[in-house]
């Protein structure tokens, strides 16, 4: 495979790698951190699961409509600040402090309506919330489209940022821990209360940080874009639906968009059954003898990716290029998933982390070079169509595509495990429930892994097509 060096001038500097990578990690802890502390609104302040489920599914449905919307906007706007800095600085300011507010609800132990008061406060706040997650993230993940033009370079700029948001997956477990330690709170809602403010602080400074640190492109080179003002909405809509629609029929992107949606889903749908097999195969449904070996499940998984996985996919992807990284990264994740099958042994409970480093390589490699594709993707589209350059947009859909594949699966586990016959109200489940349980931990991310590879092998943005794309592009309106 033909190689080229990085010029001096396309390498992103550590330190601007580094901030966006801190961007990243507010962007997978808000997410890591909302999966705990859902589940103490019902078992903590007693939210019925009904109302949780509309408090879940609002925003959310919100989220998914702007996130497109704030793409093109971002794609479309023009200041002395650029593109991105400003939506990224005022929506990371914004999500900190909502999620803060969002979890101040009332006590349990407060009042008679405190049901009530929670449902509405909590349902106002998560919209604030979503709606400065939508305006900080979209135009995060186009800033990091457009921060280097370079194949590889991209590569590199995605693993750190990976790598640090991966520390959201390897602390967010032991949040469980922490809010249910009495010797730490009064209450699992005491617990939610004050953590949710460390959080949101951590998150608020973090997320600011690509605003302030990074260096987005020169806007003098930019054109066609569209004009945004209220007096011509509608001629923006129908610029928007033009966008969308080259977005949504971009031949490689929309196998990036497959792939992606394929060992997530598998990965996804399963995501939840290692803890089941931990406490009711491995512990015979004793949770307390359980213990943390669920909480360490998750963070070895996390630490694997991060230490392990995404440097050698990041070196894999400059030597045999990022399809074929792909390709061997889900092989080597399969492996990892049948080898789950002596992986858990009741009486020998660490030998549940001895797939995992072959396991990681799923979801490791997977946004580590979908990231970084979706970048060349960009660069293709503007081959195609001209400007303006959607990278916000591109991002924007991608990861809607992402958010409705974490709901499919959520609702599609919940599914298989009523098939096979779980029984949430016993210690003890059937025989036969365990080992379809155990199967289909290991059949459902095989089998999807292996319809990523079918949907990935005719992938043609290899590192010569897009350096021969960088320099038709540069051709014709200059270098940014």
């Amino acid at each position: 495979m033909e190689h080229k060096k990085t010029p001096i001038e396309d390498i992103v500097p550590l330190g601007q790698k580094i901030a966006f990578g801190a961007g990243n990690l507010t962007n997978q802890l808000l997410p890591a951190a909302l999966g705990v502390f859902m589940f103490f609104l019902v078992v903590g302040f007693g939210m019925s699961p009904y109302k949780a489920g509309i408090l879940a599914a609002i925003p959310r449905f919100m989220d998914a409509i702007l996130d497109p919307i704030m793409g093109y906007i971002s794609d479309n706007t023009r200041s002395k600040w650029g593109r991105r800095k400003p939506y990224i600085f005022g929506g990371g300011i914004v999500v900190g402090i909502a999620f803060i507010l969002m979890w101040q609800l009332r006590l349990p132990e407060a009042g008679n309506n405190h049901e009530s008061y929670n449902f509405l406060y909590f349902l106002l706040m998560s919209i604030i919330f979503y709606l400065g997650y939508t305006v900080f993230a979209a135009p995060l993940i186009g800033l990091g489209y457009e921060m280097t033009p370079d194949y590889n370079e991209r590569t590199r700029l995605m693993a750190i940022s990976q790598f640090m948001g991966q520390i959201a997956w390897m602390i967010a477990p032991w949040f469980w821990f922490l809010i249910s330690r009495p010797e730490l709170f009064p209450s699992a809602p005491h617990g939610v209360r004050s953590l949710s403010i460390w959080v949101g602080i951590l998150c608020l400074i973090m997320g600011v940080m690509p605003a302030l640190f990074c260096k987005e492109i020169d806007q003098a080179n930019l054109q066609g874009q569209t004009q945004l003002s209220f007096k011509g909405i509608i001629s923006n809509i129908k610029s928007f639906l033009r966008d969308i629609k080259k977005t949504i029929t971009n031949k490689p992107f929309l196998r990036l968009c497959g792939a992606t949606f394929l060992v997530l889903n598998g990965s996804q749908i399963v995501a939840q059954f290692p803890f089941f097999r931990v406490i009711f195969y491995l512990f015979k449904g004793n949770q307390p003898a359980a213990g943390q070996w669920p909480a360490w499940f998750g963070t070895v998984s996390a630490m694997m990716t991060a230490f392990l996985v995404i440097p050698i996919i990041t070196y894999m992807s400059t030597k045999i290029g990022k399809k074929n990284a792909f390709i061997i990264s889900t092989l080597i994740s399969i492996v990892g998933y049948v080898l789950k099958w002596w992986g858990f042994h009741p009486g020998l409970p660490w030998m549940m982390f001895l797939p995992l480093p072959l396991m990681s390589f799923g979801i490791g490699g997977l946004f580590t070079l979908m990231m970084s594709m979706t970048a060349d993707v960009c660069d293709y589209d503007e081959l195609l169509n001209g400007m303006p350059r959607k990278e916000a947009l591109f991002g924007a859909v991608y990861w809607w595509m992402v958010k409705l594949g974490t709901s499919l699966a959520l609702f599609l586990s919940g599914v298989i495990l009523s098939a096979i016959g779980f029984n949430q109200n016993v210690e003890v489940q059937n025989p036969h429930t365990i080992t379809y349980l155990r199967l289909a931990d290991i059949i459902i991310p095989s089998l999807a892994g292996i319809f990523a590879i079918i949907i990935m092998w005719n992938y043609d943005i290899t590192e010569k097509k897009a350096r021969e794309i960088r320099e038709e592009l540069v051709r014709r309106r200059g270098k940014f």
